[in-house]
């Protein structure tokens, strides 16, 4: 949105400087993001006149001037027609920047006669597009500025020209006046009286106008008159100037009256030439396939529901976007129908996406222009051509009526305080919204009809504060409350982020896949019955819920090995579904390995992966949420864990914290998996929360006493599982036992069929005194004797 200085004024009453406007229009809301100044453009051209002109000896068209400057006479060499002894000229001396030729001038030798300086025309300082010859001024002193004279003589030429940025929400502020208005509550003027109209209508309007029933809802206000002996040509002068400033190109009055009030109030109009209306105009729905030849000389192809404007021979106007070329003013027009209306902004926007029009109009209908000042407007723009066109004007011609947008809230002074932390006088927040345009009744605020963005209470504080300038709100730290506060997030949420961290450290990569599975999926893993299925599923990929984090994991996999990845780890947190009813869900940990360990270097050979893999990285994560360390592991897993190569963590034997292994090769089939995969599947509500929940460690019991290590083998059937041993041992003393772990194992050989060898080393720890060996020896009898009861072996001898 641009406007010039002296455009403001018309409407605000200021003395105020454009950088205290710039800086007002910013700390408004309405951000300034340009000022051109002309005067500071053509700060370094003085005045100067012309004593001697004389032809050039080396060049028909070319003279040599005498130019009498602040520094003395000058020579200038110059090619302009009218150039000649006796008038005051505009001068650029040498080191002037040149705008319209783009050049810094300089002194040089022209057909080797020197030349200091250069006298301007008026499109070489970007003034106009006159350069027909160098400006010849009536009267100046020389060395005067040439801005100084301009302000004086010719104040629209230096008139500063400021650029606004709007928000979506500021229909209101694509006016000048709405921009006043603002600068005004400010405190920078005082609001001008809105101009009225003053004619008198002299005869009934001849076209007739309606609104189809079907177009109400969109096109609910339509009014309009007919001018008659109308004279349209140029706009004057100030006019041409003002859109000039603005980068609008003067076409002819009837036109430019049009963009003037666009810009000047936020009304956009359009004008018929009423000799080629034909019968009366109708505003009605397009059906579809209608075509119309618009004012920017490209044809449209009208699709069903767009609102037009037709008379007896078809469309001739996109309501609310641009005028149709059939109808359209030229010089010759005689009589003139001015419209005025209101459209729904939804159905503008619609219909310029569709057509690719971008307009004046329709940007302002979009955002908002005021439904009150639909008729007022007209009669404004009928006057304006009264004036400077003459003619004749009829009455009014008025379908449908102006919506009806009145509201009120509630202004509750506290609020103030509450949404944006500023402390305002409630008699300064009633002045604020009066100086506004809102009517005070009590603490109702009754909204002005052109502020369609304020929607609530809240927006009473917006402007409020707004006005009052956010800039000087000043920060104030939150109270503090007595005590320590609580903490913000759960234990699980907590858990959850360390999960997340550990898996990611251990060098797994997170996905985040679908609560929905496909039926075949779901079943693989205990689910897919109807009780997890969706009514209405996007998808039939996607019609059940998820038993289990891993058929997503698997299906990323499959993805990755399409692509040529074939050793990755994955790992996902989030819900699996037991049931349809509520409490039938709970978070699971879930992870994939892949392939092999890695690319094989100097200090190792690459391997596939295995299950000692997946149940070290279940133990380090189960570790990592404060898991218990004693632990037992466990067969008895899903059927879609491999029988023999899969472990549950446990404590004891109902509860789960873990499962870990390889999966049914079955399952890595039917999922299109290749292998080897491991994997794991860790339900973080089981593991128990610690009995503390202070922040302090237990502590530390170190012994300074030297710890004794004892191996023992022990000759077993095959079926014996490790962790029996390793358990029965530990319970032969837990006081002095403080670790035992297999070491190795052997089958075959001179044991015979079914049997195994296995090995173990018990660490004891003294805590009072150095043991003995009679201590040492009795320890180990316990240990023997513990293990031979609990698993039918005997000591290897």
């Amino acid at each position: 949105m641009k406007f010039t200085l002296s455009w403001l004024k018309d409407h605000l009453d200021t003395q105020a400087s454009v950088a205290e406007i710039a800086d007002a229009l910013t700390d408004l809301g309405l951000e300034v993001e340009g000022i051109e100044n002309p005067a500071e453009r053509l700060k370094d051209f003085v005045i100067g006149k012309v004593t001697h002109a004389e032809k050039h000896p080396d060049a028909d068209k070319l003279k040599v001037c005498k130019v009498d400057l602040p520094g003395g006479e000058t020579q200038i060499i110059c090619g302009a027609p009218n150039a000649r002894a006796g008038i005051t000229v505009v001068v650029a001396r040498p080191g002037t920047y040149v705008p319209g030729i783009d050049t810094t001038i300089g002194v040089g030798r022209i057909r080797g006669i020197e030349s200091h300086g250069m006298m301007c025309s008026e499109r070489e300082m970007e003034l106009s597009d006159e350069h027909e010859g160098i400006i010849e001024l009536p009267s100046g002193e020389v060395g005067q500025s040439y801005p100084d004279w301009l302000a004086a003589h010719d104040p629209a030429k230096v008139d500063p020209v400021i650029e606004i940025a709007i928000t979506p929400n500021r229909g209101d502020a694509l006016g000048v006046r709405g921009i006043a208005r603002d600068l005004a509550a400010r405190g920078l003027g005082t609001l001008r009286p809105r101009p009225q109209a003053a004619f008198e209508a002299t005869f009934p309007c001849p076209i007739g106008v309606e609104i189809a029933p079907e177009a109400l809802d969109v096109a609910p206000h339509f009014v309009g008159r007919v001018i008659r002996g109308v004279k349209n040509g140029p706009s004057p002068q100030w006019l041409q100037d003002r859109l000039r400033a603005i980068g609008l190109r003067p076409i002819s009055f009837l036109v430019d009256v049009t963009n003037f009030f666009t810009y000047d109030r936020n009304r956009p109009l359009h004008v018929f030439d009423a000799a080629k209306v034909r019968g009366g105009l109708r505003v009605h729905l397009a059906q579809g396939g209608e075509t119309i030849e618009a004012l920017d000389e490209r044809t449209y192809t009208l699709q069903p529901g767009m609102v037009v404007i037709s008379d007896e021979t078809g469309p001739e106007s996109l309501a609310g976007i641009m005028g149709g070329e059939a109808t359209g003013v030229t010089g010759e027009t005689v009589d003139v129908f001015v419209e005025s209306a209101f459209w729904d902004p939804v159905r503008v926007a619609h219909t310029g996406r569709a057509l690719k029009i971008n307009s004046d109009a329709r940007y302002r209908f979009e955002r908002g222009v005021d439904p009150a000042f639909t008729a007022e407007g007209c009669d404004l723009a009928c006057a304006m051509i009264l004036d400077h066109a003459g003619g004749e004007v009829s009455e009014i011609v008025v379908a449908g009526a102006a919506p009806d947008m009145s509201r009120a809230y509630r202004l509750d002074p506290a609020r103030v305080v509450s949404l944006v932390g500023m402390e305002i006088p409630a008699e300064t927040q009633r002045a604020t919204l009066e100086a506004l345009g809102f009517v005070m009744d009590g603490d109702m605020a009754r909204v002005p009809s052109w502020r369609s963005d304020v929607q609530g209470e809240a927006d009473l504080v917006e402007e409020v504060a707004r006005i009052a300038s956010l800039t000087k709100l000043k920060g104030r730290p939150l109270p503090v409350p007595a005590g320590l506060p609580a903490p913000v997030l759960t234990p699980m949420q907590l858990r959850a982020g360390t999960a997340r961290r550990s898996a990611a450290a251990l060098g797994y990569n997170e996905c985040v896949t679908y609560s929905f599975i496909d039926r075949a999926g779901a079943a693989l893993f205990g689910g897919g019955d109807d009780a997890t299925r969706l009514e209405n599923p996007i998808s039939s990929d996607m019609s059940h819920m998820r038993p289990s984090l891993l058929p997503g994991l698997l299906r990323a996999a499959a993805r990755n090995q399409a692509r040529g990845m074939t050793d990755f780890a994955l790992f996902e947190l989030g819900d699996a579904f037991a049931g349809g009813e509520p409490g039938e869900q709970g978070s699971q940990l879930a992870g994939i390995l892949v392939g092999r360990t890695g690319p094989k270097d100097v200090h190792g050979e690459s391997r596939p992966v295995d299950t000692f893999d997946a149940k070290a990285d279940a133990e380090a994560l189960l570790a990592a949420m404060g898991a218990p360390a004693k632990a037992q592991i466990l067969r008895g897993g899903e059927g879609w864990w491999h029988p023999g190569r899969h472990g549950r963590v446990c404590l004891g034997p109902k509860k789960v914290l873990a499962t870990f292994g390889e999966l049914h090769p079955a399952v890595l089939g039917a999922m299109d998996v290749k292998g080897p995969v491991v994997a794991w599947v860790i339900d973080p509500a089981a593991i128990p929360l610690p009995r503390s929940t202070g922040a302090t460690r237990a502590r530390l019991a170190a012994s300074d006493l030297q710890p004794v290590e004892r191996d023992f083998a022990f000759v077993l059937d095959r079926d014996v599982a490790a962790a029996d041993v390793a358990n029965a041992a530990a319970g032969a003393d837990k006081a002095l036992i403080d670790e035992v772990r297999v070491f190795d194992q052997f089958e075959g050989g001179a044991l015979g069929e079914g049997r195994k060898s296995l090995a173990i080393t018990v660490r004891l720890q003294p805590r009072g005194a150095t043991l003995t060996e009679a201590e040492i020896e009795a320890v180990g009898r316990k240990v023997v004797e513990k293990v031979e009861k609990a698993t039918g072996g005997t000591l290897r001898g």
